[in-house]
């Protein structure tokens, strides 16, 4: 494999983990508070149907992103009304707004389905491009990659050395007790899962208008069940999160590699490995529940009651 395919592979492994790094950055701070959002898939096909339909209206890509963030954000807040001011069960509120997003991003784009806008330019940025293979994979990229990489330095720092993500931690261990001690439960839970939503849409915004770019119904493909086994798979730490990311990135285009060189694969063998990835990882994590418990928000996933 010469040096030209080895970049050429690493770049389309970083373009194709980008939306899955943005959900599943946004999913993480959302489970640290101890929410657990199953809507991602319908956030993302959302926020690329009004992404798409917005700058091909307006022809302005940095308006259709604002509007594929806004989608995301509103179709979270639904899901935040339901699970955590009526305390509807997270599970089933996560899978009906799954359901509802599929469903409306297909209607409102059924008129748009194949139609194509410009995408992102690459911005190339100077001495760094020019590292060898990693140079070009990395720093030859559209702003929404540089974009994700600050998101998961500002994460990481935000989890480490932060005052609010120390609060965030707290409300997902033990809600009773934050609250206890004063600090607001439903309101940083509130603000997790709208930033999760944003994130969403942003990721959903990136495939409609960077990745493809045009509109196709149930394109995100699944994109946003893998996001939440990579927050599992990364033990709910940012920075594997991202390194997850990019290996499941890398699997969704071994079929496109193997056809390059006239490897004798079923490329439809090889399309389903990052799914199968994402079942062998489960099963993995699955069996090891002890590990899970250590690293997993204690209250996941539960209610919050506040007492009067």
């Amino acid at each position: 494999m010469d040096s030209d395919l080895i970049y050429n592979v690493l770049q389309a492994a970083v373009r194709t983990g980008t939306p899955l790094l943005l959900v599943a950055l946004g999913e993480t701070v959302c489970e640290k508070s101890g929410v657990l959002n199953l809507g991602q898939e319908g956030m993302l096909l959302v926020g690329a149907v009004a992404g798409f339909i917005t700058t091909l209206l307006t022809g302005n890509l940095l308006l259709g992103f604002l509007c594929a963030i806004l989608a995301g954000v509103l179709m979270s807040m639904l899901f935040a009304v339901l699970s955590l001011h009526l305390n509807a069960n997270q599970y089933a509120s996560g899978l009906a707004l799954t359901i509802f997003g599929t469903g409306l991003s297909a209607f409102i784009g059924a008129n748009y389905v194949g139609r194509p806008v410009t995408g992102l330019e690459p911005i190339v940025i100077p001495i760094l491009s020019e590292i060898p293979l990693i140079g070009g994979a990395l720093f030859r990229q559209d702003f929404v990659v540089y974009l994700s990489f600050a998101m998961t330095g500002l994460l990481f720092w935000f989890f480490k050395a932060s005052r609010m993500g120390l609060i965030v931690k707290a409300v997902g261990e033990s809600p009773d007790s934050a609250n206890a001690i004063g600090l607001p439960v439903l309101r940083t839970r509130y603000l997790a899962v709208t930033f999760g939503g944003a994130m969403a849409g942003l990721a959903g915004g990136y495939l409609s208008l960077a990745y493809t770019p045009l509109w196709a119904e149930n394109m995100s493909a699944g994109r946003g069940w893998i996001a939440l086994a990579l927050v599992v798979f990364a033990s709910w730490r940012i920075e594997r999160v991202m390194l997850g990311a990019y290996l499941f990135g890398l699997a969704s285009i071994l079929h496109l590699v193997a056809q390059g060189l006239g490897l004798a694969f079923s490329p439809s063998l090889l399309a389903m490995l990052p799914y199968i990835a994402t079942i062998v990882v489960l099963v993995l994590l699955s069996s090891n529940p002890t590990r899970n418990r250590l690293y997993a928000p204690v209250s996941l996933g539960q209610p919050f009651y506040k007492s009067s």
